[in-house]
């Protein structure tokens, strides 16, 4: 499927700046793409970025695979309800998915995060040692391992990206009793001295 490259320049624009916002390949075709690889990080950020904007853009993607937007608590999320369970992590199965502005996570019937995190090596950047017995009613999980980080090489005066995907595992209060296991795709741009813009 052949996409305007000026029409895609356009939609990334108007999208979230924490939104991948990377040159699309011609050959990729999101209606090939499934969503377990997204989840499961085995796709390259501008296949990830193609597949998310095809969703609710012209190509209507979430509808045509049979996906129901679900009125979500949390408004950093997009969730859909999929017509048929998927397996993620080795074996856990979910009809629950939802979008952020950076990726995509499984939602899991699985109240304690660390259960999964400790099988794909994730560490909780949210710990809580030190606070007092019953001082947390909500041990937050909020962890990421890096699976790949590429910086484009210097090119004269040009600016250039840095690429980092990571495995994700966390979960929320809007979300009680569920883990959030997923991939997110992010893309910064920098300027010819490495500085974030």
């Amino acid at each position: 499927m052949k996409r305007s490259r000026l029409g895609l320049g356009l939609l990334a624009a108007l999208l979230p700046a924490s939104l991948p916002a990377a040159p699309v390949q011609d050959e990729v075709d999101p209606g090939t793409i499934d969503v377990r690889d997204a989840i499961e990080c085995r796709l390259d950020a501008p296949s990830y970025t193609a597949f998310a904007m095809a969703l609710n853009g012209e190509e209507k993607l979430a509808a045509k695979r049979g996906w129901k937007p679900v009125k979500s608590a949390n408004f950093l999320l997009a969730e859909y309800d999929l017509p048929a369970p998927i397996v993620v992590a080795g074996g856990y199965s979910t009809r629950r998915i939802a979008f952020s502005a950076s990726g995509v996570v499984a939602v899991l019937d699985l109240p304690d995060p660390a259960v999964v995190a400790r099988q794909v090596q994730v560490e909780n950047a949210m710990a809580a040692e030190g606070l007092p017995e019953g001082a947390v009613t909500f041990r937050k999980f909020l962890g990421e391992r890096v699976i790949r980080d590429v910086t484009d090489p210097v090119d004269g005066d040009h600016y250039r990206a840095r690429t980092v995907i990571a495995r994700s595992v966390s979960n929320a209060t809007t979300h009680p009793g569920k883990t959030l296991y997923g991939c997110s795709y992010r893309i910064e741009m920098l300027d010819k001295d490495g500085n974030p813009l």
